[in-house]
């Protein structure tokens, strides 16, 4: 079940939070694994994600690129394609999130948020398509949030609305790519224990972090490997016929009808 041995899978932003656990557990499955990063100062934690897959005896390639500049996105198949020879699994995590309300949030900020969660899975989902419809396989999964569905609980309009996004064009890029053996989902963690969620809640307003616990079903936040796992489970053979649709994993913070 959920084996994925033979399987390259590329997850941006992997150097932290969600998207290490979810460069983790793809390895855990029997994936090949690329590691993303963007800057500098991340460098190291991209590479003790690399070691574990290593450590899993799969092969890690990571790699450094802003994957909101189309260059550098460009750059970074062709590196994957020398390496591999193929993608199998595209898992668009790369993001950010800022602590601002309408009020204060400047138009840069705005479109800083949307560039990076908004062009980066754009981008990156360009450059792979051509990959996967060559390979008559492939899995693209976006790394959504239950903001997109409900809005932000605190007020930031411009990550809910870059997640909103997201997940429009998941299931418009499904209906594009079906025939050529590709499923696109979406993933819509709830509040989940990150770098980013911890500055954020845990040192900016604790009381925040509460009220998150409160509306969980579970009582709880959620962990990293909880994503990692629902990623696993699109990416599988067992998912072939899953795709245009958004798994929550959110401890019952939001339930759609």
């Amino acid at each position: 079940m959920f084996d994925l041995t033979g399987k390259v899978a590329l997850v941006t932003g992997s150097s932290q939070g969600l998207g290490a656990a979810i460069a983790r557990c793809m390895a855990d499955a029997g994936a090949d694994v690329v590691i993303n990063y963007v800057s500098e100062s991340s460098k190291k934690k991209a590479e003790k994600v690399a070691d574990y897959a290593r450590g899993k005896g799969k092969t890690a390639l990571v790699i450094q690129a802003d994957v909101s500049k189309e260059e550098a996105v460009f750059a970074m198949m062709d590196a994957i394609l020398q390496k591999f020879g193929r993608l199998d699994i595209l898992v668009n995590n790369a993001g950010i999130n800022s602590n601002y309300n309408i009020d204060d949030l400047t138009f840069d900020e705005w479109h800083r948020v949307l560039n990076t969660d908004i062009d980066s899975g754009f981008l990156c989902s360009k450059y792979a398509v051509p990959i996967m419809r060559k390979q008559k396989h492939g899995r693209i999964i976006m790394i959504s949030s239950m903001v997109g569905q409900q809005g932000a609980l605190f007020g930031q309009v411009h990550y809910a609305s870059a997640k909103a996004a997201q997940q429009g064009f998941a299931r418009t890029l499904a209906r594009s790519v079906a025939l050529d053996g590709i499923t696109v989902n979406c993933v819509a963690p709830g509040t989940h224990m990150t770098e980013t969620l911890e500055a954020i809640l845990v040192t900016g307003n604790p009381e925040r972090l509460q009220k998150a616990i409160d509306i969980s079903c579970v009582k709880r936040l959620g962990t990293c490997e909880d994503i990692g796992y629902a990623c696993v489970y699109l990416a599988s053979d067992e998912a072939n016929y899953v795709t245009g649709a958004v798994l929550d994993v959110n401890g019952g913070c939001y339930m759609r009808s």
